[in-house]
């Protein structure tokens, strides 16, 4: 399958890397003028496993303007609110038939692909993954080979005969795709859990270990979780788990599967990034707000996150 993966961060070269090595076709584009550069001078990109093994992967990588090829599938993995200066960059090697992929953490860039392919070629969907992006061209997969999982579905919840050809190429690559067909309920898990782990690992300078080992960890996540049920329930989502088991699954993610990951919101801070936050907490303020509802909770993690980006940016 020939592959264009836009957005050579943390989670794009995990993703590139890992269906290279599996046998595909994979060039990078990166927007980013310090990753690209440091790929091109490196002939590569630099791969960890829990910070051990570290080796020189080549890898192909453009910049938009110079990438002329028609890729079978497009892979997004910018930041959310880069979505649409990328797509924009991008256009002119989507293809008719070109099919875009995209596993971004909170919900907002389908919004935007949908400005250039149509919707029964938008495949979305969710990545239970923790990577850590060094520096740029330095990537370090956490977890054990295998471990990771992820989640696809099709915008139109109908899967087709090139979705179940990227799901082969994902079980190839050691990804474990599932393929759901609940669009919106798939992208709520876990919007739902980033929305806890994420925003309050990032504003207390935590790991996802350390949030769950607090006393108090239920109840804050419980509090939030049900903030968030009671949007998406108004706005219409069939959540694939209750309250309950989403819960389990912050606990089980956070204790069992990544104690010691630093969530990608809290690498965006430390490294002054802007954060996502406007498009996890804050989509549920949105949305809650557009059916007369509340979440008080959530609202308060955006103020507070902000907050942070604007002193982290004073003491720069």
């Amino acid at each position: 399958m020939k592959i264009a993966v836009i957005g050579a961060g943390a989670m794009g070269l995990r993703y590139g890397v890992l269906l290279q090595e599996a046998g595909n076709d994979v060039d990078f584009v990166e927007l980013w003028k310090p990753s690209y550069q440091a790929i091109r001078e490196q002939s590569g990109v630099y791969v960890s496993r829990d910070h051990k093994n570290r080796h020189l992967v080549p890898v192909d990588i453009f910049l938009p303007e110079e990438y002329t090829k028609i890729p079978d599938l497009v892979i997004l993995f910018t930041k959310q609110m880069q979505s649409g200066a990328a797509m924009q960059a991008c256009r002119h090697f989507i293809g008719e038939h070109t099919y875009v992929l995209t596993n971004q953490n909170g919900i907002g860039s389908v919004d935007e692909i949908r400005n250039y392919v149509p919707d029964q070629q938008i495949i979305a969907g969710i990545a239970l993954i923790a990577t850590v992006l060094n520096a740029p061209g330095d990537v370090d997969f956490m977890g054990a080979k295998g471990a990771a999982h992820t989640q696809l579905v099709n915008v139109t919840e109908k899967p087709d005969t090139f979705t179940h050809e990227v799901v082969r190429e994902f079980e190839k690559a050691g990804m474990n795709p599932t393929l759901q067909t609940n669009y919106m309920g798939t992208l709520w898990s876990k919007l739902l859990m980033n929305s806890v782990i994420n925003t309050l690992c990032t504003l207390m300078d935590i790991t996802m270990g350390e949030y769950v080992a607090y006393s108090g960890a239920d109840d804050l996540s419980s509090r939030l979780i049900d903030e968030g049920y009671a949007a998406g329930l108004a706005d219409g989502v069939n959540f694939m788990q209750s309250r309950e088991e989403m819960l389990q699954i912050i606990d089980h993610e956070s204790s069992q599967v990544n104690p010691l990951h630093h969530p990608s919101m809290y690498q965006d801070m430390v490294n002054s990034r802007p954060t996502e936050v406007d498009y996890i907490n804050g989509y549920i303020v949105k949305t809650a707000k557009k059916h007369g509802l509340e979440a008080k909770n959530h609202e308060m993690l955006v103020d507070l996150l902000h907050l942070a980006e604007s002193a982290k940016q004073l003491n720069l």
